[in-house]
Parts: C-alpha cells; structure tokens; sequence
C-alpha cells in the first residue's frame, strides 16, 4: 500500500482509551451479520464491533490505529477500502462501522465491499438530518455541524451505489460505552473533558477558538443551571435516535 498519511495518524493515538464495543450496538451488528461465517472488517480501526464467534479479517489504513488492537484481535490488514486485497467473494460479509465518512471515494469503497461478499453488507453510519439537531451542535458546538455536513454520506448515494438496502435506526443508550460524538447526550459534563473529545475525529477537526468557546459556553451553562432548564428532560430518557443508522445490503 502507497505510504499516505492518515486522518487518524495524527490524532488518534488516544483513540483505544475511550472508544469501545457498545454492548446494545454489538448485538444489533452481529443480528445484521446473520448466519455469516467469514466476515472482512473494513476500516476496522481498534477493533471495535468485531464479532468473536466467526472468522474475521479487518482492514485499516491508518498504522496508529492498528498499533491499538488488543492482542488477540483479529488479524488486521493495512489498506483502504477503495483497494481491498482479496479476491472476489472472498467473505461471507463485509462490514464498515462508523468509517465511510472517512473513505477519500465512498463509491469505490462500497463497490469493493460488494466485490468481496458473497451474502451481505452492513454500514453503520449516521442521518445528518436527524444528527444535527440535538442540543451539543445546535447550542454550543456549531462547527461540528458543519464538519459533518460536509462528511456525512447520504443514504441516497448508498443505496444508488449498491441497490436496495433497509435502513435501521439506532438508538443511543444513556450509558453508552463507546465515547463517539453522540454517546453522552445524557452526560453533559463529559464534553468539558479534553481527554473524551480527543478520540472524537470531528472534534479534532474543530478550531481551538471554537473548541474552547463552545466549552466555556456548556461549562456556564452546567453551572447555573440553564442546561439543566432546557435539556433535563434527557435525564429521563434511557435511549434517543440521534442519527445513527445501520445499512444494510443483501448480495442476490
């Protein structure tokens, strides 16, 4: 693979620390994996949502990422998805979680996910329309917003690449274990913590200016109450949709 510099090599040496295996959302991908024996993990990152019950072989680009995997993990690959080294129908299923955003070709990716699946593709991903509307981009972080208006992937374009997919909504538990962007909706004070934002790709692409002022912002608001006035009524919810949304696509 050509030596190119990563989004993740530069910020994402701290990833392992917060982002895990949600167990709610690790069951909703091994249902959606089905009865498949051999899965290849595209933009596999640490490692996370890796089924253990089959045979798995995950692929990433990124060399800081890979370094994180667990010892134990299954055997990991470096190389893009608009590339992927197998031949055709190589794997039962191909899975891609919380990564198309990141593919410098969205299309070529997932024609290539398709070309080495015999049976099924799963994408887990987000709705920018339903993602952007919630209290952390709407208040206090405005330039998130942006960021993911301009990654987001429309579930249009997956659908016109692959052909008919069902699209699933996914809700986000209150405690969810998986520090992504979404998971501490209910726990406001997470965000004041530099440590959990640092393993939040578009946090690390936020100015500092905006980064720090959007902190300041919630911190004021937390302390006196206005959060609490205008948004408590989470603290009541165990779940929310906010966005995420899990593709998937069956091989005929």
């Amino acid at each position: 693979m050509t030596e190119t510099a990563q989004p993740y090599d530069s910020w994402g040496a701290r990833y392992s620390t917060t982002r895990h295996s949600d167990p709610s959302i690790a069951r909703r991908v091994v249902q959606a994996l089905g009865d498949a024996r051999t899965v290849l993990n595209v933009g596999a990152g640490t490692g996370s949502y890796e089924p253990t019950d089959r045979w798995l072989v995950a692929v990433e680009p990124s060399a800081v990422m890979l370094a994180q995997r667990a010892v134990g993990a299954a055997p990991a690959i470096r190389a893009v998805a608009e590339r992927l080294p197998f031949r055709t129908r190589a794997f039962d299923a191909a899975m891609a979680i919380f990564t198309i955003h990141h593919w410098s070709d969205v299309r070529q990716g997932l024609v290539e996910m398709h070309r080495v699946a015999k049976q099924r593709l799963i994408i887990l991903t987000w709705e920018q329309a339903v993602n952007e509307n919630w209290w952390l981009p709407r208040r206090y972080f405005p330039g998130i917003r942006d960021i993911d208006r301009r990654r987001a992937v429309p579930l249009d374009l997956i659908e016109d690449t692959l052909g008919a997919v069902s699209v699933l909504p996914v809700p986000v538990p209150h405690d969810c274990t998986d520090g992504f962007d979404i998971a501490f909706w209910r726990r406001p004070h997470a965000y004041l913590d530099p440590d959990v934002l640092a393993s939040m790709s578009n946090f690390a692409a936020l100015a500092e200016e905006q980064r720090v002022l959007g902190m300041q912002r919630l911190s004021r608001d937390l302390a006196d109450g206005t959060w609490d006035a205008s948004f408590g009524h989470l603290l009541e919810l165990t779940e929310v949709d906010l966005g995420l949304r899990l593709v998937t696509h069956d091989i005929s």
